[in-house]
């Protein structure tokens, strides 16, 4: 376990963004924080929606928690966290990643699950969701092990499909009025643009 002293907690410079358009060159350089699982997303982004859209000892939800980004930001912040994942490697390493004391309470909860199936979260129990899923098959996350991993479906349509399983679940542990924050990028087909972070957030807004 590594010492609070020992470990740099926060960014040297951090403001809230006030543009519509991030940009973060890095991958964070504070707490456990590490840039080599493909396809993470910056810890700015990540603590960017935790400040703006939630509050301290909130329950936050991220299933598809990847690297551990989003659950080292949520243990600074003092917010308690569901990390869930298909991918047990994706959980080994987030236990990992959160190997750091902090001064607060919040309590992590790690959980192998399929992101369409929460059944374990009750019914508006979570005060914001937060997750960076796939771009469909553009990083095969478990290359083609795990039978149901979202990262090994190719065809657009079929993954957008499957998206929107994930956000009926998503909506319904949601509590009401409460924000759900999904980042998604777009993708080529055969040197074609797709824009996939479109038709996504078409199926989250349905």
């Amino acid at each position: 376990m590594l010492k609070q002293k020992e470990l740099k907690l926060h960014p040297e410079e951090f403001n809230l963004e006030c543009t519509t358009v991030w940009s973060f060159p890095r991958r964070g350089n504070w707490a456990t924080h590490k840039s080599d699982w493909r396809g993470n997303w910056a810890p700015e982004v990540v603590r960017n929606l935790i400040l703006r859209y939630s509050k301290e000892k909130d329950n936050l939800l991220d299933c598809m928690i990847g690297g551990g980004t989003t659950a080292i930001e949520a243990k600074i912040l003092n917010r308690n966290i569901i990390c869930a994942d298909i991918n047990r490697d994706a959980l080994e390493r987030t236990k990992k990643s959160l190997k750091f004391k902090v001064d607060n309470i919040s309590k992590q909860r790690i959980v192998k699950c399929d992101a369409r199936n929460l059944s374990f979260i009750k019914d508006n129990e979570i005060d914001f969701v937060l997750t960076h899923p796939p771009y469909a098959d553009i990083i095969k996350y478990s290359e083609g092990k795990i039978e149901d991993d979202l990262s090994n479906i190719h065809d657009i349509e079929k993954f957008c499909d499957e998206m929107e399983k994930v956000s009926k679940e998503l909506y319904r542990v949601l509590k009401p009025e409460k924000y759900c924050a999904i980042l998604m990028g777009d993708i080529r087909r055969n040197k074609m643009y797709q824009p996939l972070a479109y038709k996504v957030m078409e199926r989250f807004l349905k």
